[in-house]
């Protein structure tokens, strides 16, 4: 049986990569271990959070499928970092479990050129390092011109409860066992990362009583643009908020000489923003306590994830230790928390486009890069759907730049700097943050998926629309002067907003961190009736005017930097300052321009800047 792409793993990037290759018309197989788990969110029960929650809007412009199950599937929503600017606000959904993995399967089985199989994919079939299709543990052959890897924690899996340990790629689910070995032997480096999660918890065994209610947002904003805001009122169910105390820490640091991490049974280094509860009691010490979150894994809430309590202690100690937690004391376990080992793919070995450098036609998308996260891993699905088509039309492939998109950030620095523990997103990665915020991700990247016949002509409209009325606004402000006039100034005055002295651009004006949509219906009378969502984002336009403006002028001079050609023999080791790595790498590689250099995994925009100065001066003798 041949394929155009066949994707091997059925969790998130899995499902986008298989759907963005089955929409762009691809003949396209999804092998997957348990066809019941399609869409199946492992570890915590919510999408999105802080600069997570702009992947998913990304992807959701592109044409993914994430926002849009969320938006169906929440439970509960809320903007994270509300009080602070719109360039670090992230948005983040409660998820009903199975109803999200229900609404993913259903999603991949009613999608054309899109079939789903269930086996263990054993092998590659590779040749003169070609990969030409995939073998599977039952005896099949399926041929396909690419290959997409997206296989989570399965590679060589490996679970850790206290003392105990078996072979898994989630609990109690079989794991792959020869794939990365293959891929160790074809030269790949393969390495042996880590990643846990919490105990479960019976609800009707927590006093929530004892505890805080953490609820959702008053209007509840969906995460994807595809969704109908005007009727967009989910049913919204609180977390609950607890914390542990002394006698919780000193459980855990009695039982260190059985704790997997600590006694050398786990090999793997783990994420270190996401650290097991052992591990924070350990690294920090002199606290007395540690915030943890109750979140509902359905919405019939019978079962409690507690989210800051991820441990790989033996049960028994488990046991205790949520025992001694305000509003747990008399805590059902219905499922023991565990440590995971796995293997990975040094994300280094990948070209921009996913592809790996030594094996043609071969992606690798999510866990097996080395990222945590369900938002991470969709979103380098997609791009491998997508690039994987593109190829095989004889297409340009589609690489998004670090100031387009933070998707364009995670795998730039994937790439070029690879990682050695798990990967996770964060607003500080991305140097062109107000240019990315959340809310503009339609009218930075939607034409993309329109391109590709992701996203639809009405939709596309729509972003237009959208994109034209936010825009003349802004032209207008830009161009207006607000003088100090004694009408503008008593109307300053009844807004409670200070006079000015001179005459200022409007813009400037609006931009002030006081003014609201009430204050811009004053101010700018002639916009008034323009839709709520969008006076919003004028609002926040006019906030970040003057900053977008240096920031689009560093990235204009930070391309014509890129420009610049480099002398061929030129002798790098010459220019000091330079690591002995980065010369290596450029002697062995000679990049023609400093685009081409910038190309070259483990080449940071310092050691850039350096040549960019070293060629400058050089240039200035001759």
């Amino acid at each position: 049986m041949e394929y155009d792409v066949i994707v091997v793993g059925g969790g998130h990037a899995g499902i986008e990569a298989s759907l963005a290759a089955a929409r762009m018309g691809k003949k396209t197989l999804l092998i997957t271990m348990l066809v019941e788990q399609i869409g199946a969110a492992s570890c915590n029960p919510a999408i999105g959070g802080l600069a997570k929650g702009h992947l998913v809007r990304e992807l959701d412009a592109i044409g993914g499928e994430m926002g849009l199950c969320t938006d169906e599937a929440g439970i509960q929503f809320r903007v994270l970092n509300a009080s602070k600017g719109a360039a670090v606000q992230g948005s983040r959904a409660q998820i009903d479990m199975d109803k999200y993995r229900t609404y993913m399967r259903k999603v991949c089985h009613n999608t054309p050129n899109f079939e789903v199989y269930q086996d263990e994919v054993s092998s590659l079939i590779v040749e003169d390092n070609t990969v030409y299709g995939v073998k599977t543990k039952l005896g099949e052959e399926f041929k396909a011109k690419k290959v997409i890897l997206t296989t989570g924690t399965f590679m060589r899996g490996l679970i850790h409860i206290g003392e105990n340990k078996y072979d898994a790629g989630r609990a109690w689910e079989l794991p792959s066992s020869t794939l990365s070995i293959q891929l160790k032997e074809l030269g790949l480096n393969v390495g042996r990362l880590k990643t846990g999660t919490p105990a479960r918890i019976d609800a009707s065994s927590i006093n929530f009583d004892v505890m805080e209610e953490h609820g959702g947002d008053e209007k509840p904003t969906p995460f994807s643009f595809r969704t109908d805001k005007s009727n967009f009122n989910p049913t919204q169910h609180p977390c609950y908020i607890t914390y542990t105390n002394l006698k919780t820490h000193d459980k855990i640091s009695s039982n260190f000489h059985r704790a997997p991490m600590f006694t050398g049974q786990i090999e793997g280094r783990g994420p270190r923003y996401c650290p097991s509860i052992e591990d924070k009691i350990n690294r920090f010490s002199e606290r007395e306590r540690h915030q943890l979150f109750l979140e509902p894994q359905t919405a019939m809430k019978t079962e409690y994830y507690i989210n800051g309590l991820s441990t790989s202690l033996p049960i028994d100690v488990q046991k205790e230790m949520i025992h001694s937690i305000e509003g747990l004391e008399n805590a059902k376990i219905i499922r023991y928390g565990y440590a995971i080992e796995y293997d990975y793919v040094d994300p280094t070995e990948l070209k921009h486009t996913l592809e790996t450098k030594k094996i043609n036609n071969l992606y690798n998308a999510g866990q097996i890069n080395a990222t945590t996260g369900y938002e991470e891993a969709a979103s380098q699905g997609l791009m491998a759907g997508i690039n994987a088509c593109l190829a095989i039309d004889g297409k340009e492939p589609f690489v998004l730049r670090r100031d387009e998109a933070y998707i364009g950030v995670l795998i730039d620095d994937l790439v070029t700097k690879g990682t050695n523990e798990p990967y996770r997103m964060f607003t500080s990665r991305a140097e062109y943050r107000l240019l990315l915020r959340e809310e503009s991700a339609d009218m930075r990247l939607s034409h993309y998926g329109h391109e590709f016949g992701l996203i639809d002509d009405e939709q596309m409209a729509k972003v237009e629309h959208k994109k034209q009325v936010i825009q003349e606004a802004v032209d207008f402000m830009a161009n207006e002067w607000f003088t100090s006039k004694k009408e503008n100034l008593e109307l300053l005055e009844s807004l409670g907003e200070e006079r000015i002295k001179d005459r200022s651009l409007l813009i400037d004006i609006v931009g002030r961190s006081t003014v609201d949509k009430y204050k811009f219906d004053k101010l700018v009378s002639s916009l008034a009736d323009i839709e709520d969502y969008l006076k919003e984002q004028i609002i926040i336009e006019a906030k970040y005017y003057r900053y977008v403006a240096k920031q689009l002028k560093q990235i204009e001079k930070m391309k014509k930097m890129l420009q610049m050609k480099i002398p061929e023999n030129f002798d790098f080791k010459s220019i000091p300052g330079l690591s002995n790595e980065v010369v290596e790498k450029l002697e062995k590689f000679r990049p023609p321009t400093l685009f081409n250099a910038s190309e070259i995994s483990g080449i940071t925009p310092a050691s850039l800047d350096i040549i960019h100065m070293y060629l400058n001066i050089n240039c200035k003798k001759h």
